[in-house]
């Protein structure tokens, strides 16, 4: 095997490179932080919720499709449990039948010698040999139908309690994101409008020289491409939610977080895709930076906790964090982790028109520098 890393490996590095933060030139302020102090806290509290969501949105998704796995087990413990009750109904009546055919408990071979049909006795004791043999075969299926039932019981008992740990975990992470947003919440609203526009400029400042950065190095190539019929629709839906407010767990149609926006887009697009942004990034095809075409998604930070729609052109659409809205951004807007593709096998499209943009659909800060929504109703 090659020693060689992996194209999108070095893309990724490369990226992470290109994008680090620049060195902070703001000066604190007497008795307080500075902008560029208040900026990297703000970034690690929005960070951390990310991560947070992320961590709610796979629970979540383990959490509905162990109630459908519960839900499937109950439907065949109650079929197993009536397919029982037939089989106990079975053996009665073959036992009885088979008692009311032996004449009192005599023995086939003296009905024989007393019966003044001989042939009647010998068919009549062939109907009580089949009835014996019947009620053994039954008896077999009903022992066989116990343990069915009690092997699903038991398979019905663990799902529920699986259930159980994971709605506990579900609660933990809910609170987990609540209380990093009360973090952004408390800080924010320690700042007047001054020092938020200040936090504004300086991160906008940051991301646009990130951006130079990341073409200048010819990360994304110099072709143009276009995407698959899957991508151009999923794209279409994305440009059509821009605008609508970041929410965390939502997966629309009123509200998205970040792979709530990806995964239902490319889901219209009829190519269903993981729920959460490390599931995209860890089972989607990896794709490097210079072949992205649009629909492709762009992953985010070393833990894939954010998630992006290619546009083409050097730009996403993406829901950014809380406060924020739907919108269009630089690629380098966050670090850069890398791509995947959700249909790799597609044939781009010969020809393609992008999706007329919004008015508005750039504005608005990347990172959300806004007071944070009320909480949701998330359960």
């Amino acid at each position: 095997m090659s020693g060689r890393l992996p194209r999108w490996v070095c893309a990724a590095a490369t990226a992470a490179t290109l994008l680090a933060p620049a060195p902070a030139t703001a000066a604190p302020e007497p008795g307080g932080r500075s902008v560029a102090e208040l900026l990297t806290d703000l970034q690690r509290l929005y960070r951390e919720t990310e991560e947070a969501t992320e961590a709610y949105n796979a629970t979540e998704e383990e959490l509905r499709e162990q109630r459908v796995a519960a839900a499937r087990l109950r439907g065949r413990l109650a079929q197993a449990r009536a397919a029982l009750e037939d089989g106990r109904a079975e053996v009665g009546r073959l036992a009885r039948r088979q008692y009311q055919g032996d004449s009192g408990g005599i023995s086939p071979y003296v009905r024989l010698l007393l019966a003044r049909d001989p042939q009647h006795a010998l068919d009549q004791g062939h109907v009580v040999r089949r009835l014996a043999r019947d009620r053994a075969a039954a008896v077999k299926r009903l022992a066989a139908g116990e343990r069915r039932a009690e092997d699903l019981d038991r398979a019905v008992h663990a799902a529920l309690e699986r259930r159980a740990e994971l709605t506990e975990r579900r609660r933990k992470e809910r609170d987990t994101v609540r209380a990093r947003l009360r973090e952004v919440e408390e800080t924010l609203a320690s700042l007047d409008s001054g020092r938020l526009a200040e936090l504004a400029e300086l991160e906008e400042a940051g991301a646009a020289k990130a951006q130079e950065r990341f073409l200048a190095s010819g990360a994304l190539g110099e072709a143009a491409r276009t995407p698959t019929r899957a991508g151009a629709e999923a794209l279409e839906y994305a440009v059509g939610q821009i605008g609508k407010p970041y929410e965390w767990g939502a997966e629309g149609p009123g509200a998205y977080d970040c792979s709530g926006l990806t995964s239902r887009a490319w889901e219209r697009a009829g190519v269903p895709i993981p729920r959460t942004s490390q599931e995209q990034w860890d089972t989607l095809e990896r794709v490097h930076l210079d072949e992205l075409r649009p629909g492709d998604l762009v992953v985010y930070f070393p833990g894939a906790t954010h998630v992006a729609l290619y546009l083409g052109d050097g730009r996403v659409v993406h829901a950014p964090r809380p406060g924020a809205r739907v919108k269009v951004s630089p690629i380098a807007a966050n670090p850069v982790l890398g791509a995947v593709r959700p249909d790799p096998g597609g044939e781009p499209l010969r020809r393609y028109t992008p999706p007329e943009l919004p008015e508005g659909a750039t504005e608005g800060s990347d990172r959300g520098y806004a007071p944070a929504a009320p909480e949701t109703s998330i359960r």
